[in-house]
């Protein structure tokens, strides 16, 4: 099956990307990595005897690969027309799930389903990986708390300056 799973993979990077490096998983996978397009594909075999698992995700700035995105799987009889078509729409779903708001422009609204179950995958990967998720906070905007002790900080100098000042 390994065999197999690399001559499919190579030939489906060719059809899908002029630039990529396929190379093998320690699991018996196989990945396809698109630098240009800060993506990558993972074949793997599936339960069946004739599937392959097909996962898509991004590649982050540091080069590491961030989590599977999207999964599919598809038999491998089927053809590499019928999986290329798999990967085009799994790496659509990927791109659109990260699509950059420009600025000044409000984010596309969402139902209140697809928010719940946002919110559900990630409660289940935080709870998975034994991190908590971290709260969403304002950014590195400085918030009133830190403004009032600075401005107290502030004061106790003045006052330190001032009272030496009026006694030398």
């Amino acid at each position: 099956m390994g065999a197999q799973l690399r001559g499919t993979a190579e030939e489906l990077a060719g059809i899908l990307w002029r630039e990529h490096t396929v190379y093998r998983e320690r699991s018996g996978g196989v990945v396809i990595r698109g630098e240009h397009v800060r993506r990558w594909i993972s074949l793997a075999p599936a339960g069946g005897r004739d599937e392959v698992l097909v996962r898509v995700g991004r590649i982050l700035d540091g080069g590491t690969t961030a989590p599977a995105r999207s999964e599919a799987v598809v038999p491998l009889s089927a053809g590499t027309g019928v999986l290329a078509a798999t990967c085009r729409r799994l790496l659509s779903e990927a791109a659109a799930d990260v699509a950059p708001v420009a600025p000044g422009r409000a984010a596309p609204k969402q139902s209140k389903q697809s928010k719940r179950s946002k919110r559900s995958k990630r409660s289940k990967r935080s709870q998975r990986s034994g991190k908590a998720t971290r709260p969403r906070g304002r950014g590195k905007h400085t918030g009133f708390g830190s403004w009032a002790v600075l401005v107290c900080v502030a004061g106790v100098i003045a006052l330190y300056v001032y009272s030496t000042a009026m006694r030398g």
